[in-house]
């Protein structure tokens, strides 16, 4: 994995470090294809937003940088809700006002201001997609736990995003399972994403002293020789 990948995926998580866009990721991450679905639609209104700000960033002027690029955000997000609506109503009606919410996500603006207008177009495009899948990934992740726990099963209405074929994707999981009520209330997704978090930070913990280790060992080689 690269340095640009690995920053954007783990060391500066959105979700997990900068803690971006919490609303829609607690809110419709009760489920897996809830979260895939918000996910998705999420990681496209990035990449397209830094594609066209990125785009148009030699002829934006300073002082209106900022209307432009909210002005930009809300078009792509309608646009996105215009075809989740037509081609995914019945989740388009699940994660409700929530996509339309997309227009405030800190993640979005952040990016486009900190990122792509100032880099090129592909670096901006990829800066998007990975920032972009970062949160994506912890949404999906939550929406695993919640659901497991919640219902004892996996991809529980997956005929919402991927057609009649998804009636077979319900995986039970847990069978004859009377479901933890906690898991998929909104109490749950906050117990989820403490999970997530602490996972994280021990990780990164056992990273550093094992570095700390490897270095403490290269210096005494070093001076033994």
């Amino acid at each position: 994995m690269s340095e640009f990948m690995k920053t954007r995926l783990w060391d500066n998580n959105a979700a997990l470090v900068q803690m971006l866009g919490l609303c829609p990721l607690l809110a419709v991450s009760n489920t897996v294809i809830n979260a895939l679905g918000m996910g998705i639609a999420t990681v496209t209104v990035v990449v397209v937003t830094n594609f066209l700000v990125s785009l148009i960033r030699p002829i934006t002027r300073q002082e209106i940088r900022i209307p432009l690029f909210v002005l930009l955000i809300a078009s792509v997000v309608t646009v996105i809700e215009m075809v989740m609506n037509a081609y995914f109503h019945q989740l388009y009606l699940i994660l409700g006002i929530f996509i339309p919410l997309i227009v405030t996500n800190c993640l979005i603006m952040g990016r486009a201001e900190a990122y792509a207008s100032k880099n090129p177009l592909w670096s901006a495009v990829k800066d998007g997609f990975f920032v972009g899948l970062g949160f994506a990934l912890v949404m999906v992740a939550i929406g695993t736990m919640r659901e497991l726990l919640g219902q004892g099963t996996l991809f529980s209405q997956a005929h919402l995003l991927f057609g009649e074929w998804g009636h077979h994707m319900t995986l039970t999981v847990i069978p004859e399972y009377s479901g933890f009520l906690v898991a998929v209330l909104p109490p749950g997704a906050f117990f989820a994403l403490a999970i997530l978090v602490a996972l994280k930070n021990k990780r990164d913990a056992q990273q550093k002293e094992k570095l700390k280790r490897a270095q403490t060992h290269s210096e005494t080689a070093t001076e033994s020789s």
